[in-house]
């Protein structure tokens, strides 16, 4: 059963842009996806998208719908009432580069400010064996998809655009948790998450975990356990009265 959906879908570019009203047929089990698809073929051919696999794994098709952040091919159309208008703009948080598309680089240049892996020198393959516990703590961060949704939604970056200097976001402090959780990794990186990356931003509201298509509890899972063990070591008196005497 098919009927007719009222979309608002904003055009436009870095010089500015407006929302556009589209009437367009929807049809049993589509997603907004498939709905602005149909805008292209049949309204407005060049109306600018960015998608790949359609199947909620790939994070391109990042957009915000009726003010939420969510990705597109994720989001059915029956999750809306048939007389709704549905509003589709772009990232709020990124530069727009024309329609629903927009500039995400912001990403990729925190992602080259975070440590590599760093295992221990001289080690061979085969000569760690990790327990099935150390797996699991951050196996669930590996499902990441870099949809980039948290990074939008976090108040630290899409309300304050003078931070993104000072502060990595949701996803790169939780590939910092994920590394220092690691028991092959050595490197101790509490002090650069805590001064280079900006954990202290974080005051952990959880939006990010609330918009996260992969269900990843990133603020109980990763951004509180890694501000636990930057207060351990720049806090605690007793580990303050060890570093005092271990450098003597």
């Amino acid at each position: 059963m098919s009927y007719d959906a009222q979309l608002r879908v904003w055009r436009g570019d870095d010089d500015g842009g407006e929302l556009v009203d589209y009437t367009v047929s929807v049809s049993e089990g589509e997603v907004v996806l498939d709905i602005i698809h149909r805008i292209q073929a049949t309204q407005a051919s060049d109306l600018a998208v960015r998608w790949n696999c359609k199947a909620g794994k790939c994070g391109s098709c990042s957009a915000e719908i009726n003010g939420r952040p969510r990705l597109m091919c994720m989001t059915r159309m029956s999750t809306f009432d048939e007389s709704e208008t549905v509003t589709v703009t772009p990232l709020r948080a990124f530069p727009v580069i024309r329609d629903l598309v927009t500039d995400v680089s912001f990403n990729y240049q925190k992602a080259r400010e975070v440590q590599s892996f760093t295992p221990p020198k001289g080690l061979k393959p085969g000569e760690y064996r990790m327990q099935q516990e150390d797996v699991e703590r951050s196996q669930e961060f590996r499902k990441c998809i870099e949809c980039f949704l948290c990074q939008n939604t976090c108040h630290a970056v899409r309300d304050h655009e003078e931070n993104k200097k000072a502060f990595a976001g949701p996803r790169y402090l939780m590939r910092v948790a994920e590394l220092e959780m690691h028991p092959l990794d050595v490197a101790d990186r509490r002090e650069a998450a805590q001064e280079e990356l900006g954990l202290g931003y974080c005051n952990i509201t959880k939006c990010c975990t609330e918009v996260c298509p992969e269900g990843i509890h990133i603020t109980d899972n990763a951004l509180i356990p890694m501000k636990e063990r930057v207060a351990d070591r720049k806090y605690d008196p007793i580990v303050w009265l060890g570093n005092k005497l271990f450098r003597r």
